[in-house]
């Protein structure tokens, strides 16, 4: 059976692989265009192709393709509404981005051989661009105000200073729950569902003789149903991302009424 870990290595595409060179700023790096990088730009171009669809040759009363991209749409759109409130508009782009970015490369992982947000590189670049952003609008919006986040005013006034520190460390934790929680869930249902797709091949072909009768059928089942629960995990993964997003740029946006 073939080890289910060998569709996370990340391998230069054939020809696109240029060694070492030196750029400004960064130095000496290893460049090459790789199975990763190819994964991304087509999540990418499928992303701006379907959405571009969806948006060209709007109808009134909508076909399939514009009524699964206004559905999206107004997914996203009542969820940054109802987490940040009015100023949920603001944010949307961002999160509706960062949604069907991802959801594109989970479900393009369904199809490739690579699946990109299965990189933890991948996940955490995601992660902390989200925390950055989250940071850079707490303090732009409230200013030194922005550290009220991290003093509960609901708590008892003596527990305030533990309460505190323990609302800090959970704020620095914010992007690696993020990174951690798309990089495990994706990358535990592909090893899962590659572990009993090699049960299946190897009954098939013989190399468990009489036993492979019998474990044929349980194989193909459990591979048949993890494939549709890897669906729908690929699109709640990016569902539970972009809720987790608003939640934390609502904790910013609403400072006031955060604790």
């Amino acid at each position: 059976m073939a080890d289910p870990l060998h569709q996370f290595q990340v391998k230069p595409l054939p020809g696109l692989d240029f060694g070492e060179v030196t750029l400004p700023v960064v130095g000496q790096v290893h460049l090459a265009f790789t199975n990763s990088h190819l994964a991304m730009t087509i999540g990418f171009l499928l992303v701006v192709g379907f959405l571009t669809l969806v948006t060209s040759g709007a109808k009134v009363v909508p076909g399939r393709t514009q009524a699964v991209g206004e559905t999206l749409f107004g997914m996203i759109d009542g969820l940054t509404d109802s987490i940040i409130g009015h100023d949920g508009k603001k944010y949307f782009p961002f999160v509706f981005t960062v949604f069907t970015f991802i959801l594109g490369m989970n479900l393009l992982g369904m199809f490739l051989s690579f699946t990109a947000t299965s990189q933890l590189a991948v996940t955490a670049t995601f992660g902390l661009i989200t925390f950055l952003l989250v940071v850079a609008i707490g303090i732009r919006k409230n200013g030194l105000r922005f550290l009220k986040l991290f003093w509960p005013t609901g708590a008892p006034l003596v527990m305030r200073p533990i309460v505190g520190l323990i609302e800090f460390f959970s704020f620095l934790l914010r992007p690696l729950t993020l990174t951690l929680r798309l990089f495990g869930n994706m990358m535990g249902g592909h090893i899962a569902l590659k572990v009993f797709a090699g049960f299946v091949a190897t009954a098939v072909v013989g190399a468990a003789g009489w036993f492979g009768v019998l474990i044929f059928p349980l194989a193909l089942g459990m591979t048949i149903g993890l494939t549709a629960l890897e669906f729908l995990v690929a699109f709640l993964q990016a569902f539970v991302f972009a809720v987790l997003t608003c939640i934390y740029l609502n904790d910013v946006v609403n400072l006031d009424h955060a604790h």
